[in-house]
């Protein structure tokens, strides 16, 4: 079974370390599990593959120049038809599958004139997401773009209830829109991994796993970890990853004297997520109050599988995906002194913890791992789907 991979979008590294880039990784992992042979089509392959994932052929775009907002506005329009001419020359295919970018709508057409089912992944609203956080120059393009692609895809895979009303609003996505949330490898995140970070002996680590965002809600975590600490001295902040709000992050903790207590360890391999994830005794996603919380969060899926308890904001899809009291613990987005007494309770009731991770971890390997949410991809597309390779829990 032939399938092509496209990754259109420049901000995607395929082969990163960015979430972006994990998720881009485990389909191509996951679809290879289900019986493909993949081939890549990426703007930006982002380095050298994993081991696992180096025999997958990797055919490049061209990437916009870096001048004006404008010329790299139509320099992502221009790789269609290279794109388009790509896919021709290695094809023919059985499903073409797109993580969908702003500017392209050539994998989708291509499909589409071949016959082909053509799976069109959507992770957020993009025009929007591009207006407010980056700048967009010609809006009025990118929803002629949005309004191709969805026109000419099979279906559209929303990662969340948010994306997918989102899509439901455009005339053209209309009626072929499912709700597809994101998964994780319960074989590389699970229980038992030997912690590469470990705290001495008695130290509660409370843990974050994520790019420093402004939408990640870190604010509100040092502050209700400055609370716990004042109770539970003997505690850590651990955080794994890098971005934007890296110097405000460490700025803060200074601030608070809280920078001993902290361990920042900036931006990290995928391979080494599962180690530090297993050095943490609670994992939070602290998500503030949002206008609009599209994310399905790698992180959260990550931790549940891994047999660490999970306290989120309840909003979005998270409030979806945990049950609260079940198998993680929620709390009002934005409620600092509640989630400090939600991490209180949990370091105070080891009992808690150890029932919430195990029934994360149940959940997961239920319902939730990649080759469960590829399986379904297969299967949208009208493809055999094949029997899933069992997980030890």
């Amino acid at each position: 079974m032939r399938i092509a991979y496209v990754c259109a979008d420049p901000g995607v590294p395929a082969f990163g370390a960015k979430g972006c880039s994990v998720h881009v990784q485990e389909g191509l992992r996951a679809l290879q599990a289900l019986g493909g042979a993949v081939t890549l089509f990426a703007t930006r392959p982002g380095g050298t593959p994993p081991a696992d994932l180096a025999g997958v052929p990797v055919h490049r775009l061209p990437a916009p120049v870096r001048t004006t907002a404008a010329a790299r506005e139509q320099g992502a329009l221009a790789a269609n038809p290279v794109l388009a001419e790509s896919l021709e020359r290695e094809g023919p295919f059985d499903l073409v599958y797109e993580r969908y970018a702003l500017w392209s709508h050539a994998g989708m057409e291509y499909a589409r004139a071949t016959g082909t089912p053509g799976l069109l992944e959507v992770n957020a609203p993009l025009i929007e997401e591009q207006a407010l956080h980056r700048g967009l120059v010609d809006r009025p393009g990118a929803e002629a773009v949005a309004r191709r692609v969805f026109s000419a895809a099979s279906a559209l895979l929303a990662v969340s209830r948010v994306v997918a009303a989102y899509l439901e609003g455009f005339p053209e996505a209309r009626g072929r829109v499912h709700v597809v949330p994101n998964g994780v490898d319960a074989r590389r995140f699970r229980p038992g991994l030997v912690p590469s970070l470990p705290a001495s002996a008695g130290v509660f680590t409370v843990g974050f796993v994520g790019s420093l965002k402004p939408w990640h809600g870190l604010p509100d975590l040092v502050a209700a970890f400055d609370r716990f600490h004042r109770q539970v001295p003997a505690s850590r902040l651990l955080i794994v990853g890098d971005g934007p709000e890296r110097a405000r992050l460490s700025a803060d903790l200074e601030e608070r004297g809280l920078a001993g207590a902290a361990c920042l360890t900036g931006a990290v391999p995928p391979a080494d997520v599962p180690a530090l994830v297993a050095s943490m005794d609670v994992a939070v996603a602290p998500y503030p109050r949002l206008d609009a919380c599209y994310f399905s969060p790698l992180k959260v899926y990550e931790y549940m599988a891994a047999g660490v308890p999970v306290v989120a904001g309840r909003t979005g899809q998270v409030a979806h995906l945990i049950r609260d009291g079940l198998d993680g613990l929620l709390y009002p987005p934005g409620e600092v002194e509640v989630l400090a007494s939600v991490l209180f309770l949990l370091w105070h009731e080891p009992a808690l913890r150890m029932r919430l991770a195990r029934a994360a971890r149940a959940g997961i390997l239920e319902r939730h791992t990649w080759e469960a949410v590829f399986g379904r991809v297969m299967a949208l597309g009208g493809l055999e789907r094949p029997r899933r390779r069992e997980v030890a829990g």
